[in-house]
């Protein structure tokens, strides 16, 4: 069993050859959604080793006999373990005899995407146990593999969606004096927090309910230790030097993650929404970025920029 310190050292020392593929179970997002949220379960971090090797790592917390990903569904778009190459088994093995032995008679997993370690190896694993296994969809992600220019990014999109953008795109110009911030600096991120929630509530009633105190001391505390990791991007669409729309934006593995996003809807008339996720894919492209990820949900702008459906799973084994 592990401390986060631990957790810590094992990501940031490359002797360990671990793959830390999941946004969401590094460790400043694992303990800083387990310092907000997590008082009411037992932790679970557990390593496991062969001979000297680290091969793996489990990030579960544990509650009346089921054990889950540390995270939920409301900030965590999708996890799973993580897992030296080709060492599934014999982690997965391992970790299923130290559970049982804990008591634990039911593994409760999700969001899961389908090239997760859960998926394409505890599944299996779990089954020749003679273990109880299902996996059923649960919702949809979406993903955009970014070309090296923008122009070649409009090319992707069809006719319509393509005119769309352009047409939205000179109609804000010609209103007023449109300027795209990116906040990265730690020193900057407190300021622009503030910003980001403003525009954040004004989307939406939904919007305003679901950040609560908590929420928002969850959302303030991952940008500013993301920064720090150099992983946040905050951008900024600003007219006439006021912002109008927000999009917050996490940044690893040369994938950038549309995370959520905030606007100002007395310019709702002028697509400042979909406008500003626009200008985050234009940066990302620019800075060479592989990926754009918009992350968890249906939403129709994902499809009308480009993104290509990723479904996700949860999956329950019965121990």
């Amino acid at each position: 069993m592990e401390s986060f310190e631990n957790i810590y050292s094992y990501w940031r020392n490359a002797i360990y050859s671990l793959k830390w593929n999941c946004l969401f179970v590094l460790p400043p997002w694992l303990k800083i959604w387990w310092d907000i949220f997590g008082s009411t379960s037992e932790i679970y971090l557990c390593a496991i080793r062969q001979a000297d090797d680290l091969i793996g790592i489990a990030p579960l917390m544990l509650e009346s006999g089921n054990a889950s990903f540390i995270g939920n569904l409301d900030v965590c778009d999708y996890q799973d373990f993580i897992i030296a190459p080709a060492k599934g088994n014999e982690f997965f093995s391992v970790l299923l005899d130290h559970l049982s032995k804990k008591g634990i008679t039911r593994l409760d997993l999700k969001p899961l995407r389908p090239d997760s370690t859960t998926l394409l190896a505890l599944a299996e694993v779990a089954r020749k146990r003679g273990c109880e296994v299902s996996s059923d969809a649960l919702d949809v992600s979406f993903e955009l593999n970014l070309p090296a220019t923008w122009d070649e990014y409009l090319l992707m999109l069809n006719g319509k969606q393509r005119h769309e953008i352009r047409r939205k795109l000179r109609r804000l110009q010609e209103v007023g004096n449109i300027t795209y911030r990116v906040i990265e600096e730690v020193k900057d991120v407190n300021k622009e927090m503030k910003t980001f929630f403003a525009l954040f509530k004004s989307s939406s009633a939904d919007k305003e309910t679901f950040m609560t105190d908590k929420m928002a001391s969850f959302f303030r505390s991952m940008a500013e230790t993301m920064a720090a990791e150099k992983m946040f991007k905050l951008y900024l669409l600003d007219m006439n030097e006021t912002p109008i729309a927000a999009v917050m934006c996490f940044d690893y593995n040369s994938r950038v993650y549309l995370y959520n996003n905030g606007f100002d809807v007395n310019f709702r008339s002028l697509s400042v929404g979909i406008l500003s996720k626009v200008f985050s894919i234009k940066d990302s492209i620019q800075k060479g970025k592989e990926k754009y990820d918009f992350l968890k949900g249906s939403e129709t702008y994902k499809y009308r920029l480009g993104g290509k459906e990723v479904p996700l799973y949860e999956c329950q084994i019965e121990i």
